[in-house]
């Protein structure tokens, strides 16, 4: 293998292995949690084991933050994945953290990464030694806690929030790796301008493992420049190729980005709009998901104060289906923004649920007589359709009066237009109509 670099052996591990911190000295970000004062640092301070769970974006620290924590409180540490690992394991590992405490009395920390994975019987299998003392547990995930553990595991877990990284935070975690003579790249060295390190931690989109990835590359292509080694900003275009914003297809970074587009186009606010429509494309998000949720905005959010949304973003989804990418997509954007500028009203989805709530406790509720279908004779002689007043030979082409509801549902009101866009229009017009004398029997 040719390289430029003959250092020792394991010059040759990832520069995000090497550069891994051993202390909260080292540990870079999470001030949120590690602050002095920070409940999970005054537990940390005062050895106070407590099972729990890491939940946070892929390269924030999970994992070193519970070597840190092990190492503070001198406890033993098995390491699991929940990819490999199964209820035997479980099993022995407790096994092991009982023989522990009786010959050397330490506590052992359990870490489970990817604990999500594990299934229901799995889980239980946790529950027991959690609840006697004979482990401490630590999780690890990126997925929400609250869908992926069971609850009986999570009420005895405490959840703290990891956070992805700033981009201050990452410059200061590869200036670390540019310095360091023991792990990073402080021998060789290497020549980098702020400039080149900001553009390798945006990105790195929060996530410290990829920037030093990023850095570790970039440091293989550097240039050699009267005898110094110098990374410029036009191999890192080189090094990105291909790069994506963080996008996670089915878990809560997906959820969370559209929840902020919908959130988006409800708050009438379409440059917003279209930074998360632009967010989930770039991360490579299916256009189609995304225009069938802006048919329901357009059904939910805008309704009856502008129904040309519901039939523009029809036709942009028809657009989309019929040119593809990239040309479709400009399609979706203009419904986005239409939606997004346009008149709001929830007043038929609220009508719609309240209906539905309606017929769903009332039960089977005979319909009226004069409402019926009679396209027989006997149908007829049994009273179907009788006094059934033709809407179209009344004046306004409005049975003042008639009831249309089940007989004990009578003058239910779900739908209440609202003073915007065309539903002011409707309103008025409703108002009128149930204002007129009811015809007289």
């Amino acid at each position: 293998m040719n390289s430029k670099y003959s250092g020792p052996r394991d010059a040759y591990m990832p520069l995000a292995a090497k550069m891994r911190p051993s202390s909260l000295e080292e540990f870079i970000g999470q001030q949120h949690l590690l602050a002095k004062g920070k409940s999970l640092r005054a537990a940390i301070d005062n050895g106070a084991l407590h099972s729990l769970v890491f939940w946070g974006p892929p390269g924030v620290g999970k994992t070193t933050l519970a070597k840190i924590i092990g190492g503070m409180t001198h406890s033993h540490i098995i390491e699991l994945s929940a990819v490999m690992a199964g209820v035997k394991e479980i099993r022995a590992a407790v096994g092991e953290a009982e023989e522990i405490k009786a010959r050397q009395g330490l506590n052992t920390i359990v870490f489970i990464d990817e604990i999500h994975r594990f299934s229901k019987s799995q889980q239980d299998s946790l529950l027991a030694p959690i609840e006697s003392g004979a482990i401490v547990l630590f999780g690890a995930t990126t997925e929400n806690p609250s869908f992926e553990l069971n609850n009986a595991l999570l009420s005895r877990l405490r959840v703290y929030v990891m956070r992805s990284l700033d981009t201050d935070a990452l410059i200061e975690l590869l200036e670390c790796a540019l310095r360091d003579k023991q792990r990073g790249l402080g021998l060789r060295p290497i020549e980098i301008d702020r400039e080149t390190l900001t553009m390798i931690a945006k990105a790195a989109d929060g996530d410290a493992r990829r920037s030093l990835n990023i850095l570790q590359i970039a440091a293989d292509l550097a240039e050699t420049v009267d005898g110094r080694e110098v990374v410029k900003p036009g191999m890192i275009d080189e090094v990105l190729q291909g790069h994506a914003n963080r996008f996670d297809k089915r878990g809560d970074i997906f959820y969370d980005q559209i929840s902020a587009l919908h959130k988006s186009v409800r708050g009438t606010d379409p440059d917003a709009a279209l930074y998360w429509f632009a967010r989930m494309l770039d991360g490579g998000c299916d256009p189609l998901y995304i225009a069938r949720r802006v048919i329901r905005m357009a059904a939910e959010d805008i309704g009856n104060a502008d129904p040309r949304g519901l039939q523009l973003a029809l036709n942009a989804t028809e657009a989309y289906e019929r040119l593809g990418s990239p040309e479709g997509e400009l399609a979706l954007a203009q419904a986005v923004t239409y939606l997004a500028c346009a008149p709001k009203s929830n007043a038929v989805y609220t009508a719609y649920k309240a209906a539905m709530i309606d017929a769903k406790k009332s039960g089977s509720l005979e319909v009226p007589m004069h409402l019926r279908n009679a396209p027989t004779g006997l149908m007829r002689d049994l009273g179907y359709g009788a006094e059934y007043r033709y809407a179209h030979d009344e004046d306004q082409a409005f049975a003042a009066g008639e009831n249309y509801f089940p007989d004990a549902l009578q003058n239910r009101r779900y739908y209440f237009p609202v003073e915007r866009g065309l539903e002011s229009k409707i309103k008025e017009k409703l108002n009128f109509l149930r204002g007129l004398p009811a015809k007289k029997t």
